[in-house]
């Protein structure tokens, strides 16, 4: 399908690429895996087109189709989720406007013995018979069933694009990408917007999609479960295995032990030869052995030991000032913004040294705890923190929020503060970037450099309760696994939101599932939640049948009794107060987003950028912002569905 030859890629001189090449096939589902910076996302934008390589060529036929998922935010604007999805099947509704302009046509004419009347039959047919052929059925049912499938709800299919987070968005961006059923599917890490519902449903999918597969997920449960193939790249070049991710850690262990073996044997056989020719080199009587070794030795194919990137993340925290037995309790707290409540009632305790995972689907409220944790947001009942807490926050678009502009070592000098300052460069050596790789600038490094250097915050001071929202986006498995480690460790407590199960198999004993505006709390470890809740949906399924035929039936009785004079005025109170909220909420969008710019351009001055108070209000305004947002996509959304009952 695809052929890969001779391919090369250089920035700047240094070579990330050398030569490389390899087959797609048919039904392949690759899992592209590699370091942070090795080239994985720069590979899928060659195939896919978006990128050119310094040498060597990509070949694949003229019709072949492919759907080409990038890592960053997909601004898909102007347009609802439906629509945005609707233009995976652009063919189809082509082909049926055709067919009905067509039909207009016929009736319009009598010129019925006319060549142009029996042109226009001839094409009508044919895009009658080609619209048979493509089997069009029903797409919006597909439509529909990816769309839920990957998280959303009915009530978001008429909803703006614009509305939604950057996530959300390469949700959509998704679903027209498996809708369009492409030959070849290239994802740059899919599962990193999606909680653990919608990413079993796209593993699923992808299992039984036929679409040929490549893939960047740094998921190992995911990818072992989709793909039967991975590529590494490692230090320019690629290594081919016909296996699944963990078989291929087996194989990978093994050839090279392998390699070193052999290697380590021919290596003693020459030697053993170069001595016995240094040894008889100027006895006559030797001549004819030497002469015979020395042949032998310019015969030998030489074995190399293939190169390994050796570098490695050094991460421990520092050890946690002692707090209380209990860090955190929480007693009957709810949140709403405005009439929308995202948790109800709500209660929890967590104890010293324990470690936790919040998780659910997006959108339930981990985030908002997270927040009232931290005491970012207003919220009413009891939130304790114990005696003497500490609290080390990594936020789930940290990384995002360095300045592109600063090298790596500037971005830790400017928040760094007393003697930690003195051993930046060693921090920074220990997070893999030693030497030259300080001076880069943020922009120029990858989602999971970024993660890291974001990450390396959480050191500069002894803390002893984490929280953690999505720390391992963008990072990659060897890194996740020592950062794991280096949770486990941690004398301290530690709060981790994710969707990655096998980040948190084996760190986590407790977990909190957020839904329906509660929190359940759950004892074990994730797999044994996995487990209870594949139970208690089939407990459940009953459950929710019953409530959609209600549900079916409430629309009917709405639409047969129109809403008395009582009901209508106090929708439109309502809707008024609606109104004023999107309208306050966005003058405090405008005014927050001015305040942002001017202080963004204040750090133009070498004295602004490099007083760390300062630094700290801009980012504290920048949280602000991000939860202003949040609000005003509540209230916005709370507007159309008044206005929808009101017509």
């Amino acid at each position: 399908m695809i052929s890969i030859e001779q391919l090369s890629v250089e920035f700047g001189g240094s070579p990330l690429f050398d030569n490389i090449g390899f087959l797609i096939n048919q039904k392949d589902k690759i899992a592209l895996v590699g370091r942070n910076g090795a080239g994985k996302t720069t590979l899928l934008k060659l195939i896919a087109g978006k990128q050119q390589p310094t040498r060597g060529k990509i070949i694949a036929s003229t019709d072949l189709t492919i759907g080409y998922l990038p890592q960053h935010m997909i601004h898909n604007d102007g347009t609802t989720v439906m629509q945005e999805a609707e233009k995976a099947f652009e063919h189809i509704t082509q082909l049926q406007d055709d067919i009905v302009r067509l039909t207009q046509e016929l009736a319009d004419r009598t010129d019925y013995e006319t060549e142009a009347y029996g042109a226009i039959i001839n094409k009508l047919s044919h895009t009658n018979e080609h619209l048979q052929i493509i089997n069009s059925g029903n797409f919006y049912a597909e439509i529909e069933k990816t769309l839920l499938g990957l998280g959303f709800v009915r009530s978001d299919f008429d909803r703006q694009c614009s509305e939604f987070s950057g996530g959300w968005r390469m949700r959509v961006e998704l679903a027209k990408i498996l809708l369009q059923d492409p030959d070849v599917l290239l994802l740059d890490e899919p599962t990193n917007h999606l909680d653990i519902e919608s990413i079993q449903w796209l593993e699923n999918f992808l299992v039984n999609t036929g679409s040929a597969i490549l893939l960047v997920s740094h998921d190992k449960a995911f990818i072992d479960a989709v793909t039967n193939r991975t590529i590494e790249i490692s230090l320019g070049r690629i290594y081919d295995y016909s296996v699944n991710y963990s078989k291929y850690l087996e194989l990978r262990k093994e050839r090279h032990e392998q390699q070193v073996r052999a290697y380590e044997n021919q290596q003693k056989a020459i030697q053993e030869t170069e001595d016995f020719i240094e040894r008889f080199r100027y006895k006559a009587t030797k001549a004819v052995q030497v002469q015979s070794r020395i042949k032998q030795l310019e015969k030998i194919d030489r074995l190399e030991v293939d190169l390994e990137d050796t570098s490695r993340l050094s991460l421990k925290f520092p050890p946690s000032p002692r707090s209380g037995s209990i860090p955190l309790e929480i007693e009957h707290l709810s949140k709403a913004y405005g009439d929308h409540l995202v948790l109800e009632n709500i209660g929890l305790i967590i104890n010293r040294g324990e470690k936790v995972a919040f998780v659910g689907k997006n959108g339930e409220g981990k985030s908002t705890l997270v927040k009232c944790i931290l005491d970012e947001i207003a919220y009413s009942g009891i939130l304790k923190l114990g005696h003497n807490v500490k609290i080390g926050y990594f936020a789930q678009n940290q990384a995002s929020l360095l300045d592109e502009n600063l090298t790596v070592f500037q971005t830790i000098d400017y928040v760094a503060v007393g003697d930690i300052r003195t051993k930046i460069r060693d921090i920074l050596g220990a997070f893999m970037f030693g030497g030259e790789a300080s001076d880069k600038k943020v922009k120029v490094l990858s989602g999971g450099e970024r993660s890291r250097l974001a990450m390396i915050r959480l050191l500069l001071e002894p803390v002893n309760l984490l929280i953690l929202d999505e720390p391992t986006n963008h990072l990659d498995m060897p890194s996740k696994d020592v950062l794991k480690e280096a949770i486990r460790a941690f004398d301290g407590t530690a709060v981790i939101v994710s969707h990655d199960r096998e980040f948190l198999d084996g760190l986590v004993t407790k977990v909190y599932e957020f839904g329906n505006k509660k929190v359940r709390e759950h004892l074990g470890g994730i797999y044994d939640f996995l487990q209870n809740k594949k139970i208690e949906n089939l407990n459940e399924l009953g459950l929710s049948k019953s409530k959609t035929a209600t549900i079916d039936n409430s629309p009917k009785e709405i639409s047969e009794n129109k809403l008395s004079y009582e009901a209508r005025k106090e929708l439109n109170k309502k809707l008024r107060k609606a109104e004023k909220a999107v309208e306050e909420a966005e003058a405090i969008v405008s005014a927050l987003e001015n305040e942002i710019a001017n202080m963004q351009k204040q750090l133009e001055i070498p004295e602004k950028a490099s007083d760390p108070e300062f630094i700290m209000q801009l980012q504290k305004k920048q949280r602000e912002l991000e939860q202003k947002m949040y609000e005003w996509e509540i209230f916005a959304e709370e507007l159309e569905e008044l206005q929808s009952a009101q017509q």
